[in-house]
């Protein structure tokens, strides 16, 4: 009887279209091409998003990998827009952490008036754009951003086949990994057998976790992102190291004492002038000052709690503190504070879908 219960609700979900989860979304937010990198910050912080695809006149661009997704206008069907890439803050946070200008010197006002074009894929998410069609399937969608896809275009006219547009549309929406999580939260009194399970026998933690130490300064933090196309990193206490660790390159950090997170998020809303004095402090200098900052308030930035869970702790319980928090991972500590790993997104997608089909499987 339990079992049939499990397999209706799991049925019940999958029969969800992504355009039941895109009724509560707003409009496309997106940057031209000609935008500078201090635009494109602004732009972000102001709706409150980590990542905008860049729009160009049609037919003067190579898309991202290739993609022809195009905008139309609605009544008479003539091309108005193509959309080249998504640039991310960690693409801007790579941008700044590039070519010095001098020993530990950034000339940031120059680096932040470049073209938002110049820097599309300098982060392995903005070499291409995904789009779903508004009648995919939860599951389909699921599967595509249990990949680790964090967001795909989906057009609100047109037609678009899986994850390859067929049309060009005349307008799109955004549709995230956080929205497919939200709409899951809303779903729980229907799942309650799915996400009543434990995140660790769900298999949904990451345990290999890179950390920096708390003596990493935040110039070298971003370094290492850029290097590990990682948009966060734990800190944690050096004085677990050894004396020959050096604190400008990642390490496994299972196992040591976690004392703060560091995100590519972080840097979203920080005066030009401000961000300048700060690349020189260190990251856990940086995070316990960020959220007291007055040029940060009203931004969605805020305090930094650490924001953790156990090993058996319930994937609701999980589910509930990212979208209530509104957290891209969660740390995985345990009764001592001590890392044991990782609960991103895409984790917590793919252990909840593959827990929904092999109940419909059954």
């Amino acid at each position: 009887m339990q079992q049939t219960a499990r397999e209706a609700e799991a049925r019940a979900i999958g029969e969800k279209k992504v355009k039941d989860l895109m009724k509560a979304n707003k409009r496309l937010v997106e940057v031209p091409y000609s935008a500078s990198l201090a635009h494109t910050m602004n732009v972000l912080v102001a709706n409150r998003v980590v990542a905008v695809p860049v729009a160009a006149p049609p037919g003067q661009w190579i898309g991202a990998g290739g993609s022809m997704i195009m905008e139309t206008d609605k009544q008479t069907g003539v091309l108005r827009k193509h959309y080249i890439g998504m640039v991310t803050m960690l693409d801007i946070l790579a941008h700044i952490a590039g070519e010095e200008d001098g020993p530990g010197l950034v000339d940031l006002e120059r680096k932040m008036a470049v073209p938002v074009s110049s820097i599309i894929g300098n982060n392995v998410e903005g070499l291409s754009l995904w789009t779903l069609s508004p009648n995919t399937s939860i599951l389909e969608c699921m599967e595509l951003f249990s990949m680790g896809i964090h967001r795909a275009m989906v057009p609100i006219d047109g037609e678009a086949a899986g994850v390859e547009l067929v049309k060009s549309a005349s307008s799109y929406r955004m549709l995230t990994q956080m929205d497919v999580l939200r709409f899951l939260s809303e779903q729980i009194p229907e799942m309650q057998q799915t996400l009543g399970q434990s995140v660790k026998e769900m298999g949904a933690i990451n345990e290999n976790v890179m950390a920096i130490t708390d003596k990493t300064k935040v110039i070298e933090a971003i370094k290492c992102m850029k290097s590990s196309f990682l948009n966060a990193v734990p800190i944690v206490r050096s004085t677990q190291l050894g004396g020959d660790h050096t604190h400008t390159q990642l390490f496994t950090g299972r196992g040591r004492k976690l004392g703060g997170t560091f995100s590519a998020t972080d840097l979203r809303g920080c005066h030009l002038a401000t961000l300048q004095t700060w690349l020189q402090q260190t990251a856990l200098e940086f995070t316990e000052t960020i959220g007291k900052s007055a040029l940060l308030e009203g931004t969605a930035v805020g305090g930094r709690e650490l924001v953790t869970c156990g090993e058996e702790s319930s994937m609701k319980e999980v589910m509930e503190k990212v979208v209530s928090k509104h957290v891209h991972r969660i740390w995985v500590t345990d009764e001592h504070g001590l890392l044991l790993g990782l609960i991103s997104l895409s984790d917590m997608i793919r252990a909840i879908r593959l827990s929904l089909l092999s109940q419909i499987q059954t």
